[in-house]
């Protein structure tokens, strides 16, 4: 049961030191010896704030030393900011508590994010659906701090196939891709807060999932079902919530805006005939190869990616899906995330950031 339930975690354990609870759960973890530490690297991080403090100084050592202990303010560095326990891999970890840690770890996005932009993304909540194609992107939103919550579904694990485009290793396969993509973003940023929904976007959670403690800022759908693509959609117009799709084929971009066009048609109107006041009509296998042709507007896709849907089926069991293309779907997503958050782009619309006619 233990193992069990060890499976399914993804949060990290913080623990500061001037609590005394916390103090003694580290004393455990020590005593223990149920952690492998990493080389402690708090004095660093300080000096890194600090410079980062004074860009327009060229501070000596003496200076630093005096900077730090005049932060620290008579403090024991050893107990200053959090240590981070990871129990998946057993590791503690010393850093800078949450608004330094947010504040060091964003400083090179500026200017290019300005720090009144970045404090704007720290407040916003995004979803994603879909963690093949979306692992990438939410990992991305991760690292630009694109966000402060993530709230990631899919009913899926990970199976060998998958690792020639989701990041991963073999050590892994079988675990939920829900909890490998909150574990890495844990690792990346323990402060930035992660909802990982295990079941898929289903109809009995998809409250939860958009409102539940707060509602999305912005819907990102890269998930594989039909159902699910088009139910989503009207969720987040009768929300006006925004949606981003990446279909990895051609850097295909796909926006829609039903914060500010909340009776715009769903996919652009590109599916009308599929769908009724209350989502999906009921289709035959004929009439969904029909609807996912209209979807991704099948005469706009790359000719490789029209020869294997010919083929579905027959010679492959889905479409593929390039790590290339999933990496720039990432990219590209969360470029354009970031820009409707924070006002910079208005526009609904279909997108294409095609390498073959780029290069060609």
């Amino acid at each position: 049961m233990v193992e069990e339930t060890l499976e399914l975690v993804y949060k990290p354990l913080l623990l500061r030191l001037t609590s005394t609870s916390d103090q003694q759960i580290y004393d455990a973890l020590i005593s223990e010896k149920a952690v492998n530490t990493v080389p402690d690297t708090i004095y660093s991080q300080l000096k890194e704030l600090i410079k980062s403090r004074h860009a327009g100084v060229q501070l000596k050592e003496n200076d630093y030393t005096e900077l730090i202990k005049a932060h620290l303010g008579g403090r024991n560095v050893a107990d200053y900011g959090v240590w981070a326990y990871y129990p998946w891999n057993n590791t503690l970890v010393h850093i800078l508590d949450e608004d330094e840690f947010f504040e060091l770890r964003t400083t090179r996005n500026r200017v290019k994010i300005t720090w009144d932009e970045q404090q704007t993304l720290r407040s916003k909540k995004i979803g994603i659906v879909g963690l093949s194609v979306g692992q990438s992107i939410a990992l991305t939103l991760a690292m630009e701090r694109t966000c402060g919550e993530l709230r990631l579904a899919d009913f899926d694990t990970l199976e060998l196939s998958n690792l020639n485009r989701l990041r991963s290793g073999v050590h892994n396969l079988g675990m939920r891709k829900t909890v490998i993509a909150a574990r890495e973003i844990s690792e990346i940023d323990p402060f930035l807060k992660v909802r990982i929904f295990n079941d898929g976007l289903t109809a009995e959670n998809m409250d939860a999932f958009f409102t539940e403690e707060g509602k999305l800022d912005l819907f990102v759908e890269v998930c594989d079902s039909l159902d699910i693509k088009v139910s989503s959609r009207f969720k987040a117009r009768s929300l006006q919530i925004p949606v981003v799709m990446d279909t990895n084929d051609r850097g295909m971009l796909d926006v829609e805006r039903f914060d500010t066009e909340p009776d715009r048609s769903v996919f652009h109107g590109l599916i009308d005939e599929f769908v009724d006041q209350n989502g999906l009509k009921p289709l035959d296998p004929a009439n969904r190869f029909a609807l996912l042709s209209a979807l991704v507007s099948f005469e706009s896709l790359s000719d490789r990616m029209k020869m294997s849907m010919a083929e579905i089926n027959k010679t492959i069991t889905s479409w593929p899906q390039l790590a290339s293309s999933v990496v720039l779907g990432g990219a590209i997503t969360t470029d354009i995330c970031r820009r409707i958050l924070l006002g910079q782009h208005e526009a609904s619309g279909r997108y294409y950031v095609d390498l073959d006619q780029l290069i060609n």
